[in-house]
């Protein structure tokens, strides 16, 4: 979505905050009534994700009717800013202890799963002829923790909006796939519920998807396979971080350099910290949940509404192959780290 925006200035030709906040409130409320959308859906069908309705919704909206370019600055801002904070509340979710408690082995198993998926879709990526930003967002997307990865790593690296409606669209169609097939699958080879839950946080992308197909497996399985998935987020962290460190090498003293650690990668380590500490009650966390969901949904809304079906025309059948191929490799790597360490 290519959007100019008028500005208006003060005297010294800066922007007032009253005139910054007002061209913000188009696009907010944009993004806030589909998440309001999506939280009626939810309370009818709980199983539906607001995050994944957030993006089909504005992803239908952008390609039905014409976003007004008076809504560009809120959208941006919801994509880039709000989606940074719920990225780093989302560390209120992860207790370390939980973490650890699935013992080293599992924990190498995703460190295994990172590393190999985002190093095979790059792979597979540029022998597909793919650009390299697209296939490392497609491959971080896939690997990581899907769309949140995607706009994660958007922030470090020299990426255009193709490259991240290509990488989000490939997230939501391929984690929605993995939700029916991994629990199908689990039961078509006999796997334990354990193993079974194992292998669905290893390899299905999103959180919210992990939770609807580890429901589908069983109330153990669905606990244990949000601890997996959580792992896998808490890997974001690093990877974002070398990832900040090479693209301030590559650009040298020239343009803008992004910061070695970015302020919501500390966020959310920050929030993992305290979380595990023991020290915040019960309500504080609650509410954390609540505003990182609410901020997640607005930010995913944003990223939907740069879903265009004439951009996934465009691209053609390549990033697809890639995220499907990558899906594999990624499923293949949590399935033998599960059925050795599990």
């Amino acid at each position: 979505m290519t959007l100019t925006l008028k500005r208006n200035t003060r005297p010294d030709g800066e922007p007032s905050a009253r005139k910054r906040f007002g061209s913000l409130l188009p696009g907010l409320a944009l993004c806030g009534g589909i998440t309001l959308a999506t939280v009626g859906i939810n309370h009818f069908v709980p199983a539906a994700s607001p995050l994944l309705l957030a993006i089909i919704i504005a992803a239908v909206i952008a390609n039905v009717v014409r976003v007004p370019q008076a809504c560009g600055a809120g959208v941006t801002f919801s994509a880039k800013v709000l989606l940074r904070i719920g990225v780093a509340l989302l560390g209120l979710q992860l207790v370390l202890g939980d973490v650890l408690g699935l013992g080293a082995g599992m924990l190498l198993v995703v460190v295994a799963i990172v590393v190999g998926g985002i190093t095979a879709g790059l792979l597979i990526g540029k022998a597909l002829g793919i650009p390299f930003a697209r296939r490392l967002l497609i491959s971080c997307g896939m690997s990581i923790c899907g769309a949140a990865a995607v706009a994660g790593v958007e922030g470090v690296i020299e990426a255009d909006e193709e490259d991240t409606a290509t990488a989000i669209g490939t997230v939501v169609i391929f984690g929605t796939l993995m939700i029916p097939v991994i629990p199908l699958a689990a039961n078509a080879m006999g796997l334990s519920e354990e193993i079974a839950a194992l292998w669905a946080g290893g390899s299905i992308h999103e959180v919210a998807q992990v939770v609807a197909a580890g429901g589908m497996i069983g109330s153990y399985a669905l606990t244990l396979a949000v601890v997996v998935k959580l792992a896998r987020v808490m890997m974001l962290a690093p990877v974002v971080t070398v990832l900040s460190i090479r693209q301030r090498r590559l650009t040298g003293n020239a343009g803008k350099r992004p910061p070695i650690v970015p302020m919501f990668v500390i966020g959310f380590i920050a929030c993992a910290l305290v979380r595990s500490s023991g020290i915040l009650p019960d309500e504080v966390i609650s509410i954390g949940k609540f505003a990182q969901t609410v901020l997640l949904t607005i930010a995913m809304a944003a990223l939907g509404l740069g879903v265009r079906i004439q951009v996934m025309r465009a691209v053609g059948w390549r990033p697809f192959v890639q995220a499907a191929l990558t899906t594999v490799v990624v499923a293949g790597i949590a399935l033998g780290g599960a059925l050795i360490a599990g």
